[in-house]
């Protein structure tokens, strides 16, 4: 989702934008990483050197109520990060480094399906996080 369609869609929740808001989007749509709100905020600086804290905050827990971004904590209860809600994938985290990848797989796909019609339900969503260790060669 490019920073103008998260725009429009806040247009249409009623939600005033902003130009520290503008920022935060566009860090957001950019980032190749999933970054902290810290992160988000030094990025944001680097901006518009107005935006406080406080403000990325505000911003990012709004988004993720409105469902425009993801807030992932990655067994890191302390540094949630944050991604925009673009197209279905699942994560791998690299336990020594942090690094977390984005995958699809289609057998994963196809098996959470079949469990969900199996026990009578119509999945709405998942979220798959595997964590892991670089195989030594």
């Amino acid at each position: 989702m490019s920073a103008a369609e998260l725009i429009q869609k806040c247009h249409d929740a009623g939600l005033k934008m902003t130009e520290p808001r503008r920022v935060i989007l566009d860090i957001l749509e950019h980032a190749k990483d999933h970054p902290s709100v810290e992160e988000v905020y030094d990025r944001s600086k680097k901006q518009d050197s107005s935006i406080s804290m406080a403000t990325v905050y505000r911003t990012l827990a709004l988004l993720d109520e409105m469902g425009l971004v993801f807030r992932h904590e990655f067994n890191d209860e302390q540094h949630a990060r944050y991604e925009v809600n673009t197209e279905h994938h699942h994560h791998l985290i690299d336990i020594d480094t942090g690094k977390v990848i984005e995958f699809q797989n289609e057998k994963i796909e196809k098996m959470k399906q079949k469990i969900a019609d199996e026990l009578g339900y119509e999945l709405v969503e998942c979220r798959l996080e595997l964590y892991g260790k670089k195989k030594k060669k």
